[in-house]
């Protein structure tokens, strides 16, 4: 099937889910589970399927920036069909569909130097597939602990918005954002771990800022979990070191990605 086919499919089928998310919210609309998953598997389908003929080249794999943003954009819809079996995450989908959306538009329209890791490199890919992993479960995270900042901020000033409405009880957001803090961090673990073991000079000028910022992420989320389990940190304070956290993930894989192949074009 032909790359625009594909592409022009999955963001039809994101744009159904996100009206139907959006309606959902606003009450116009009963929340229906197997129509939601199932919107979603075939958006999932046709993004992987574009995936499969955009990434992937003869003998090897292309994690350059835009197309690296639509592997994570697809684990991230991934993972939030999931969860949304077992927990009350169906709000995240408001922000997930668009972003998804959004990389393949980005990725077709525009064009950066090629990164390929050849299909051989059997650490190096592990390394790549544990640190995407990381990063769309921080990137849930990030949107989760958006949501928890908003909902205490809102309850403190007994404002009863369609967000507040919408979403669980704090207790329940909490235990959500922890849960993906931990899944993440043990990700983040083993990816820094298999660079280390599989990347030559870790700490090599093209690597050296996204080893440091990567790091000092991993030192705010171990922290916020010694503060969660030593001190009790929840709600806002839990938000802020999460946001604190994520921001530096995203400078250690978007801001090196970035400078090197849109700035310096290599």
């Amino acid at each position: 099937m032909g790359t625009l086919i594909l592409a022009v499919t999955s963001l039809f089928l994101y744009s159904i889910g996100t009206a139907l998310q959006a309606l959902s919210f606003r009450g116009r609309l009963q929340s229906n589970l197997a129509i939601t998953t199932l919107i979603g598997l075939l958006a999932l389908t046709g993004h992987g399927l574009l995936i499969a003929q955009t990434v992937h080249h003869a003998g090897g794999f292309d994690f350059s920036f835009f197309q690296s943003s639509v592997l994570i954009s697809w684990l991230i819809v991934f993972l939030l069909l999931g969860l949304n079996l077992r927990k009350p995450v169906q709000t995240l989908f408001i922000a997930a569909y668009p972003l998804a959306a959004l990389t393949i538009i980005l990725s077709l329209v525009t064009h950066t130097p090629s990164r390929l890791v050849s299909e051989d490199s059997y650490g190096m890919l592990s390394h790549i597939a544990l640190s995407v992993t990381a990063y769309s479960l921080f990137t849930l995270a990030a949107a989760q602990a958006t949501l928890l900042y908003l909902q205490n901020r809102q309850l403190k000033r007994n404002y009863n918005s369609a967000l507040v409405r919408n979403l669980p009880p704090l207790q329940t957001m909490e235990s959500l954002l922890f849960e993906m803090v931990w899944a993440g961090v043990v990700m983040l673990v083993l990816a820094i771990v298999t660079g280390a073991l599989f990347i030559d000079d870790l700490f090599a000028q093209d690597l050296a800022h996204k080893t440091l910022f990567s790091l000092l992420s991993l030192v705010v989320f171990v922290a916020l979990l010694a503060g969660r389990y030593t001190k009790g940190w929840r709600g806002i304070t839990a938000s802020r070191w999460t946001l604190a956290g994520c921001a530096l993930l995203m400078l250690a894989f978007y801001g090196s990605k970035f400078v090197l192949e849109l700035v310096f074009n290599r």
